[in-house]
């Protein structure tokens, strides 16, 4: 049963980890090519054009070539990636709204397996 999370029907900013979230872990070093993991193109797919879509990976710049035409060969739209980044924890902090809507939501997964929660848009937020 998927986690369900209440959000607003504002804009969002969608920063998302590539191996092991998005795509199977090292699976371009083990398979010699890139694979979504079930469900996690379909969702990026539906993400709306108002919203934003940064990746954060610790590739190596060096990969973004082949990263990229794999994202672009499957229809996936994103505004940014950032390679390189470190292997530790990646930590995200916002300010709240004045009105008190949450602006961050942090969600850790298992490897190689695709969110299981529910985004429910919330108009009175």
């Amino acid at each position: 049963m998927s986690e369900r999370i209440t959000v607003s029907t504002l804009g969002k900013s969608w920063i998302l980890d590539l191996d092991g979230t998005i795509v199977k872990h090292n699976g371009y070093k083990i398979d010699g090519k890139d694979t979504f993991l079930d469900g996690a193109k379909e969702f990026l797919q539906k993400l709306p054009e108002k919203d934003l879509v940064v990746f954060v990976t610790s590739r190596p710049k060096e990969l973004a070539e082949e990263t990229e035409g794999f994202l672009r060969e499957n229809g996936v739209r994103y505004d940014a990636i950032v390679y390189g980044a470190p292997y530790g924890e990646r930590i995200l902090v916002n300010d709240a709204k004045p009105s008190g809507l949450p602006t961050a939501i942090a969600i850790t997964t298992k490897r190689d397996e695709f969110l299981d929660v529910l985004f429910e848009e919330d108009e009175t937020l």
